[in-house]
């Protein structure tokens, strides 16, 4: 059976649709919701009264609804017995005070003027929404507000709204307090009316809803919430701009969660709505700002003052990839983090290469190029293992460390796009011609965008090798949360002294760079001189 579905009770005169739920076809449940419509002091979404299956939909976005206007037709779900339409019941709504038969004098336009008169404010009818959370109080005690100007801010399951001021004036008694549940009809605030028409020197003129009032035994009520008093005073610039600020439930929930003020988030949505994104870029706006910025007191950094390079010449701005700005940005954080110290040292690799040189046959029957990286591979995993310190992170406490029962080690690749550092597990376990084969393929999986996230994770201890380019050392960065990285530069042969006379010797430059919270220089110098005399000698690695 079809059954045409309209726009219940909103509570707010009509509003605009500015989200569209469902779509011709979809199959809904009674209370999903179908549509959200805005106002300008609430945005809801609109619930289904019963399930079924969508066959036409008469509204598009922007439209403007009211109650009782179409919204969809619906092939109802068959039900045993044809129940009517749901009617949403509103709370019942405070009974305007009406005049009492009684005549009473009328009072002197002075005694009017004199009289100082509170009035209360209620919740007005807000709809189906039935009990709502208080999620913001706009005003406070003492304040002078005008008509309209919004005093609290509510939120139900399917709607945000905000509850305006009937009268103008002073408030003088605030009733409601954050998280607090209020209904229709709850007391929340307590006004003194401003007495314009009074003081200008006329009785003031007052509606009352009663049938052929009498004037002449009709006495002058007190002002109601339905009185037009004029505005005696502005409110505030920054609660004129926190009432303007339209954004659903959910938007404003995740608001309270970081502690953002809708009233400074730039607005992207419709009809300037506060999206969840919006909410996402101001935060991540302010912290950006924060690291930047420079104090005067405290740990901060101060920041590298902006500079216009255009002024000087022709410029060209190129954005950085991602893995650049990732990597970066784990260099600062390392950087800030560790106290770095490095210590060099030289090693004596002639036996060394000489032995590589005459096992390239073997590895190209093994399918594989033997360089010097699966050597320093397997000579810092035996001295991991020796020195366990090296293979360890110190724990979040500060005060203790994690040692490693495993030995992982990265090495750093450089790639098009940037650095990368691949992986290689149980390197104490595998041969040197295993370690050439994984080396050489992560680091072609680097250069082709192929490896995993997982093929990055849980180093202990990273090699970084510009043996390749040149130089005769650098201090690289540690990549936290290891505590230590090796540096490796250009080999080059060299005159040294052997008691009676120069010989040419391969020495290769080493750079440790170590987190001096957990490796002290005696033991960076021990490590260093280790290693160095591991690879001078390599078959003392089969002791």
């Amino acid at each position: 059976m079809s059954e045409l579905i309209r726009v219940p009770d909103i509570g707010s005169g009509e509003g605009e649709v500015i989200e569209i739920l469902v779509k011709v076809g979809d199959r809904i449940e009674a209370e999903q919701s179908l549509l959200t419509l805005e106002s300008d002091k609430a945005s809801m979404e609109i619930p289904a009264p019963k399930a079924g299956v969508i066959k036409s939909l008469a509204i598009k976005l922007g439209d403007r609804l009211k109650e009782g206007d179409d919204l969809l037709e619906l092939e109802v779900d068959a039900e045993p017995a044809a129940d009517a339409e749901p009617q949403v019941e509103a709370a019942p709504e405070p009974e305007p005070t009406t005049p009492t038969a009684k005549t009473e004098p009328l009072p002197s336009v002075a005694e009017v003027a004199a009289e100082n008169v509170v009035e209360e404010i209620h919740v007005p009818d807000i709809g189906s929404a039935g009990k709502a959370r208080v999620i913001e109080v706009l005003v406070a005690v003492g304040d002078e507000i005008t008509a309209e100007q919004s005093l609290i801010t509510l939120e139900s399951d399917k709607a945000s709204m905000e509850i305006p001021s009937p009268v103008s004036g002073e408030v003088v008694e605030v009733l409601v307090r954050l998280d607090a549940e209020v209904g229709t009809g709850d007391l929340i605030f307590k006004v003194k009316v401003a007495q314009a028409a009074a003081v200008s020197g006329q009785e003031p003129t007052v509606e009352v809803a009663a049938p052929e009032p009498d004037p002449a035994a009709a006495p002058i009520p007190k002002p109601s919430a339905a009185v037009s008093v004029a505005p005696t005073t502005a409110p505030p610039a920054d609660k004129r701009k926190k009432s303007a600020v339209h954004a659903g439930p959910a938007v404003r929930k995740l608001a309270r969660e970081f502690g953002v003020d809708l009233g400074l988030v730039t607005a992207t949505g419709p009809h300037k709505r506060v999206m969840k994104e919006d909410v996402h870029a101001y935060v991540q706006s302010v912290l950006t700002k924060q690291s930047s910025a420079s104090t005067e007191s405290g740990s901060a950094i101060p920041a590298v003052p902006e500079v216009d390079f255009t002024r000087f010449g022709e410029i060209e701005e190129v954005p950085m990839t991602r893995l650049q700005q990732v990597g970066a940005m784990n260099l600062h954080r390392s950087w800030l983090n560790v106290p770095h110290v490095t210590q060099f040292e030289a090693a004596d690799i002639t036996e060394l290469e000489a032995f590589r040189v005459s096992q390239k046959t073997v590895a190209e029957k093994a399918g594989v190029k033997l360089t010097i990286l699966p050597f320093l591979l397997k000579a810092c995993a035996h001295l991991l293992k020796e020195m366990p310190d090296f293979n360890s992170s110190l724990a979040p406490s500060g005060k203790a460390l994690i040692r490693k029962k495993y030995v992982h080690l990265g090495f750093a690749v450089d790639t098009p796009d940037g650095l990368l550092v691949p992986v290689i597990r149980d390197v104490d376990q595998k041969s040197l011609l295993q370690l050439a084969g994984e080396a050489a393929e992560l680091a072609e999986k680097a250069r082709t965008k192929k490896l995993r996230a997982e093929d990055m994770q849980g180093a202990c201890f990273t090699i970084s090798s510009l043996g390749h380019i040149g130089g005769t050392g650098f201090t690289p960065i540690v990549n936290t949360p290891e505590v230590a990285i090796l540096g490796v530069s250009r080999a080059t042969m060299q005159p040294v002294w052997n008691g009676q006379s120069f010989d040419p010797r391969l020495m290769l430059p080493l750079s440790l760079s170590y987190d001096h919270r957990v490796i002290n220089g005696v033991a960076a110098a021990h490590f260093t001189r280790r290693l160095s005399e591991l690879l001078a000698e390599i078959r003392s690695l089969l002791l």
